[in-house]
């Protein structure tokens, strides 16, 4: 079984994300026939996607002669097969600013691609990567689940929305919220995540 495993948080050996979503792949990695590729996409950042590159992929542009844009090319198609190699997802993000990290939103631009990952029919878009299974290592700094908060949350719901856009039923959240509410609740939340990790199905 091949394992993905990436972290989109800026902050370091002080991401509560970045804890979690590692928890994660320990957990499912105890099995026998992981196979874990890592990507820090914080500490080597996919590049958000140009208008040559887009023209480039719809067939618009001839790239032969753009070494730069050939090159990106070659790094999203090499995103997209390493996401659609993998059996297991598992991802690391905080909420920044009410939504998922623009390093995140780069990944995701890379593999939501037309033909390879849904497709539109006579009945609208169809999801093609049915067969996975996507965990999502989440940390809020506030509350964000209920009370007057909960209308912008744009993270969890944002995935949400994304992975079953892409066919994906098999999801699941890990939820550390109100993280910089004191150390106090950082640790209540941390250690209910943990504890939730270790419910986890195996792999």
């Amino acid at each position: 079984m091949k394992l993905l495993h990436l972290d989109s948080s800026v902050l370091g050996p002080y991401s509560v994300s970045r804890d979690l979503s590692a928890a994660v792949v320990t957990k499912l990695s105890s099995a026998s026939g992981v196979e874990v590729t890592y990507r820090d996409l914080a500490a080597n950042p996919i590049p958000h996607l140009s208008g040559l590159t887009l023209a480039a992929a719809m067939g618009n542009y001839d790239a032969s002669n753009d070494e730069a844009t050939k090159a990106d090319l070659a790094l999203g198609g090499a995103v997209l097969e390493e996401f659609l190699a993998s059996d297991v997802i598992v991802i690391g993000a905080g909420l920044y600013n009410f939504t998922v990290p623009s390093q995140l939103k780069a990944w995701i631009d890379r593999i939501c691609a037309a033909g390879k990952t849904f497709k539109y029919g006579a009945n609208g878009p169809e999801g093609l990567c049915g067969g996975k299974r996507v965990i999502v290592a989440l940390a809020r700094g506030g509350v964000y689940s209920s009370g007057p908060a909960a209308a912008l949350e744009h993270a969890e719901t944002y995935l949400k929305g994304l992975f079953t856009f892409l066919g994906i039923t098999d999801l699941e959240f890990v939820v550390a919220e109100g993280v910089s509410m004191g150390d106090e609740a950082k640790a209540a939340a941390v250690n209910g995540a943990k504890s939730a990790i270790e419910g986890l199905k195996a792999a």
